[in-house]
């Protein structure tokens, strides 16, 4: 009796083990809560005749900016037949709000652009983190050893905010073909060349906190 009892309780032990009870995801090393990278393109049309922009369309071009809020994220193209040449003008502009002109290809979007004329076009990305803080689930007890709801809020919420350029979250960035070992070694060398605080003992610290010499 008591070994047929024993089998009965082992085959209960081994039903549960296979029985799926916690949602898998949550109980990994990756963060739950990640960011939301998102992207908007902005188009507007000005006249430039051979690829020269009169003043009253760069003042145009200026005011679209400046409602835009143009800033860091914002990636500028320029598209159409005179894209070449317009580009300078184009870039007078943006200059004025700290942005340079993407020598990429432009988006795609929506329309021809008409001769005589190009497409300006801003592709604004936003970082953002959706959902955080949250606190639906207490974080004790947890018997299943899964994440709480706000990992990841804290880290990647400051990455988020802290990123240049969004999209550097989705594609990341490749290293550049020239490496300034100068500038890579210049804090270095500024930590060795600094002279130790206290040198010349804690009687020197003392007297010049005092106004001594």
């Amino acid at each position: 009796m008591r070994k047929g009892f024993a089998i009965v309780l082992l085959a209960s032990a081994l039903a549960a083990c296979t029985t799926p009870t916690v949602d898998q995801p949550t109980r990994g090393m990756v963060a739950t809560n990640q960011p939301i990278v998102t992207r908007s393109d902005y188009a507007m049309d000005v006249v430039a005749p051979d690829g020269a922009l009169p003043a009253s369309e760069e003042a145009r071009l200026d005011g679209w900016f400046r409602g835009l809020g143009l800033g860091y994220g914002d990636n500028i193209y320029v598209d159409g037949d005179y894209s070449g040449a317009a580009r300078a003008d184009v870039a007078r502009v943006a200059g004025r709000y700290g942005m340079l002109i993407n020598t990429g290809a432009a988006p795609v979007t929506a329309g021809t652009v008409q001769p005589g004329s190009v497409r300006v076009v801003v592709s604004r990305t936003r970082a953002t983190m959706a959902g955080c803080p949250n606190w639906d689930r207490p974080a004790a007890p947890d018997f299943d050893n899964q994440q709480l709801p706000s990992t990841g809020c804290a880290v990647n919420g400051n990455l988020t905010a802290m990123v240049a350029d969004p999209q550097d979250l989705v594609y990341g960035r490749e290293a550049g073909s020239v490496v300034d070992a100068a500038a890579a070694a210049k804090a270095v060398r500024s930590y060795r060349a600094a002279k130790p605080t206290g040198e010349n003992g804690l009687q020197d610290v003392n007297t010049k906190q005092k106004g001594g010499k």
